[in-house]
């Protein structure tokens, strides 16, 4: 009965609670909140002093006793206290605050397929927390499926392939169940990396990660475009100390990348390699279902 009362009273929260970017969903309302995972502190004093898109804006630019850094890594906890603060955060922006009583909400948290038992028990501790009544994991392929309303309750295989930041999830599911997972620590965020190490190896020039992603975005492809793409890659050099701008193609990106995007292309291949032959029937009618950020490489 006390759970039916405090549900007047509260929000049903799902968090989306990735590497690179979190989002917030509410019953009844849609998505309210898209943010960077990223958290800006006060070293000194250990304040929290902007989370999500004002952070992120810090990335790169703040004075030595400032960090501006994500709390995540490899979509699991790596800063418990930071987490829990975003968290806090996010929850607080949605709660609503016309009734009197602080009521605590009950959130679902993705998390990837390949998480222990201890880092599931990490999502669950952060969310309570930070204020969270109930805190239910769902892991990520589902989350994925049920978002494409993928007729998941069915007796067919449906194929997920989930590109975030951290990792990349490749999953079927069948029956309301995941019948086989398979989850890759490599993604967004590694990618980003590959053009970071290909800027100083090709060109002896310093990137940030801010640069790295907005060359992948701006002209990064996993197969060769029609059109020749250019675009500046802004540095230090490396040799010099100086500033540097270097004009850079599609294709040099897509070198950068290349060895990334093959071993996502490999765990799919050996996700469809071990698929149970009838479900892989209904895949190959069917297809493959992207989601995340990375699955919008070009390409």
């Amino acid at each position: 009965m006390l759970n039916g009362i405090l549900r007047l009273f509260s929000e049903d929260i799902a968090i989306d609670l990735g590497t690179a970017n979190s989002e917030v969903y509410v019953r009844n309302k849609g998505i309210v909140i898209q943010e960077p995972s990223v958290v800006a502190v006060n070293q000194k004093t250990g304040q929290i002093l902007a989370i999500g898109l004002e952070a992120k804006k810090m990335v790169g630019r703040t004075p030595a006793h400032i960090v501006a850094t994500r709390p995540l890594r490899a979509g699991v906890i790596s800063d418990f206290e930071v987490t829990e603060q975003m968290l806090k955060y996010f929850i607080e922006r949605v709660q609503r605050k016309r009734f009197v009583l602080n009521s605590r909400p009950r959130i679902i948290v993705g998390i990837p397929s390949g998480v222990t038992g201890v880092e599931k028990k990490a999502v669950i501790d952060a969310g309570k927390s930070a204020g969270a009544r109930e805190v239910f994991l769902i892991e990520e392929p589902m989350a994925s499926a049920l978002g494409a309303r993928l007729p998941v309750q069915e007796p067919g295989g449906n194929f997920v392939v989930d590109i975030g930041g951290g990792t990349c999830e490749v999953a079927i599911i069948s029956l309301g169940g995941i019948v086989l997972a398979k989850s890759l620590r490599v993604a967004g965020d590694k990618l980003n990396e590959d053009i970071i190490e290909f800027a100083q190896d090709e060109y002896k020039l310093l990137i940030g990660e801010r640069t790295a992603e907005a060359l992948k975005i701006g002209i990064g492809s996993a197969y060769p475009l029609k059109e020749k793409r250019e675009s500046p890659m802004r540095g230090r050099n490396l040799v010099t100390g100086l500033p540097e701008e270097i004009l850079v193609s599609d294709e040099d990106i897509r070198k950068a990348m290349e060895r990334s995007i093959k071993q996502i292309v490999t765990e799919i291949k050996m996700a469809v390699e071990e698929s149970p032959p009838e479900l892989l029937a209904d895949v190959m009618a069917n297809g493959i279902n992207l989601s995340g950020g990375g699955s919008l490489l070009r390409g």
